[in-house]
Formats: structure tokens, C-alpha cells, sequence
């Protein structure tokens, strides 16, 4: 189901019609400092991109790269295969890399998604993930997980792991949740009201996430990290 019935939701489904706006939103307003863009650049060294098939799967309206095809569920512009992750129209080992980035929270079978994956990767192929931890609540249409570090690594059983970290910074997760906590003190209940102190913070706080530029290699931000990256070779 491509529906949703979340505010914010809707909101974000109208701008990404407009992907260099929405991207531009993403790196700049959203809360989250990370490493979550880097995914093409860690793919490329691992895989020859113009000489292979690589999957972007829930990409969402955004082309890494021409040579990277694009699978989503929602029929956007730059789009190439229209799919659900647990049911994948690709051959058993027919695929050389796949990168998913902060979708599987949206599914409500992510280890099924992942066994998917599992299932469309050649012997040796590469697999790059991005999942949540220290989160709000974000629809896209639905949103059902978070992940610890070590539970990261327990969603890839079947991989082999070439690396793992802290993939959103431990500030980042603080100022998802000041703003959201923020909106919820001074809306006095009223939603209508908590939806705009939502964007006013937002709009006011989002600086604060640049001192991840500081803490995210810190050895202990995994405790609190916005997200986590796993980087996996099929066995």
C-alpha cells in the first residue's frame, strides 16, 4: 500500500516531486547528520557500477547514478522498477550490489526484505543498509522498527559483514526527539498546534545536528546514534 494517512507524510510525498528541493531539505532542515549519502561511494569500491547491476532499492525519487536502477514502491519520476522489497521481480543470483537506505523500518517484514535480497544477490555480492535507532516517528506510508548496533548485524545473519557503524550521529537522535518533545510540551494537546511547533523547531534546531561533525566517530555514540550502516558480502 502506497496510502498514507500521516501528516507529515503527506507533506514530504508532495515535495518530492521536486527531488533536488527535497534533497536539499533532507541535507540541510532534516535533523539527521550522518553518513547515510555515502552509500554510492562505499558501493563503488566494492562493485564496477557501469558493468554491473546494481539496485537502489527504495530509492525514492533520487538517481545515484545512471547505472543504478532504481526500485521503489511508489511510481516516482525517476523510478525504474515499480516493486515490493519482500517480493522482487529479479532472478536468484542475478544481482551484484543492493543499497537500501532507511527503509526497512518502513516495512512490516523487514527480515523477510532482507531474505529477499539475500535471495537476489549473486555469491559475493554486496549488500549496504541504513536503519534507525534513535528516531522519531516517521511514516512513509507506515513505520514499524528500530535497530541497535548489534541488532544491525543480527538483521544480516545470512552476511557476511565487511563493516558496521554509527551512520547518524548521537546529537541528531537528540534533536529528532527535543523537537518533537518541544511540540509536544507547548501544543497543550491541540494538535493543529503541535503540528506547526513541530515544523517551528524543526526549522529552529536543525543547526544543532552538526556537532555529530564531533561526535559520531566518538566510541560510545552507538549508545544513542540516529542510525546505524552495515556494509555485507553474500556468503
Amino acid at each position: 500500500m502506497t496510502g498514507t494517512t500521516d501528516w507529515l507524510d503527506r507533506i514530504k510525498l508532495k515535495v518530492k516531486n521536486y527531488p533536488k528541493l527535497y534533497q536539499i531539505v533532507i541535507d540541510v532542515i532534516s535533523p539527521v547528520y550522518g553518513k547515510s549519502n555515502i552509500s554510492y561511494k562505499i558501493i563503488k569500491k566494492y562493485v564496477d557500477i557501469e558493468n554491473s547491476i546494481t539496485l537502489n532499492i527504495g530509492s525514492g525519487p533520487f538517481r545515484l547514478d545512471k547505472n543504478i536502477l532504481n526500485v521503489d514502491i511508489t511510481p516516482y519520476n525517476n523510478v525504474d522498477v515499480i516493486a515490493d522489497g519482500s517480493n522482487l521481480p529479479f532472478k536468484n543470483n542475478s544481482v551484484d550490489a543492493i543499497i537500501n537506505v532507511v527503509i526497512l523500518e518502513h516495512v512490516p517484514n523487514p527480515e523477510c526484505v532482507v531474505n529477499e535480497m539475500y535471495r537476489v544477490l549473486k555469491n559475493g555480492g554486496i549488500i549496504y543498509t541504513v536503519v534507525p535507532f534513535i528516531q522519531g516517528y516517521h511514516a512513509s506510508p507506515y513505520d514499524y522498527k528500530r535497530w541497535t548496533s548489534s541488532g544491525v548485524s543480527n538483521l544480516h545473519n545470512n552476511f557476511t559483514m565487511i563493516e558496521s557503524g554509527v551512520g547518524g550521529g548521537p546529537t541528531s537522535g537528540f534533536v529528532w526527539i527535543l523537537t518533537e518533545w518541544l511540540a509536544l510540551l507547548f501544543s497543550f494537546r491541540i494538535i493543529p498546534l503541535y503540528k506547526l511547533l513541530f515544523i517551528f523547531f524543526t526549522l529552529l534546531l536543525w543547526p544543532i545536528k552538526f556537532l555529530d561533525v564531533f561526535l559520531i566517530d566518538h566510541p560510545m555514540a552507538k549508545n544513542i546514534a540516529s542510525n546505524f550502516y552495515y556494509l555485507g558480502m553474500k556468503k
